[in-house]
């Protein structure tokens, strides 16, 4: 089976068509199968930031099974024990940002510098929260996700 397509029906509603074409391929998305409906719409005013977040998901799924997704009415949180990351829609424009992103945040010890973090705050000492802004899949790339994998492993000695 693969997807042939994602389709909005309404603003509350995705429909998925499969197609049988034989053997399972290798799918780019294979856990939107298994993304619950709050998660899909969770996207419904920007689903084309929907790969980015599928993306996101599907290399976390495959580090670390246990990383599961609580989705609010402005943020989806990625946690193990602790919540490491989140991600959001633009909910207002910033001068200078792009209209369209997925903003990634995530937790460290430390302030990271890198031209990519968008921004950084310490809410606590020593508890820094970097905002990575998502365009395109690209943005997801090696330091990105190693970010990520190091907010991960950092939540895990909380």
């Amino acid at each position: 089976m693969s997807l042939s397509s994602v389709e909005i029906l309404s603003p509350l509603r995705y429909t998925i068509f499969i197609t049988n074409t034989g053997p399972i391929p290798q799918s780019p998305y294979p856990e939107v199968f298994e993304m619950s409906n709050d998660e899909l719409l969770f996207f419904t005013s920007m689903p084309q930031m929907l790969p980015l977040y599928t993306a996101l998901r599907d290399h976390l799924d495959q580090l670390h099974p246990d990383v599961t997704a609580k989705v609010g009415k402005t943020q989806i949180s990625l946690r193990n024990r602790y919540v490491f990351a989140t991600v959001s829609l633009p909910w207002r424009k910033v001068k200078g940002w792009p209209e369209e992103y997925l903003l990634l945040s995530f937790g460290l010890s430390y302030r990271k510098e890198h031209p990519r973090i968008a921004l950084a705050v310490e809410p606590y000492p020593n508890r820094w929260t970097h905002h990575v802004l998502l365009t395109r899949l690209d943005d997801l790339d090696e330091t990105v996700m190693g970010w990520v994998e190091e907010a991960y492993q950092f939540s895990m000695q909380k």
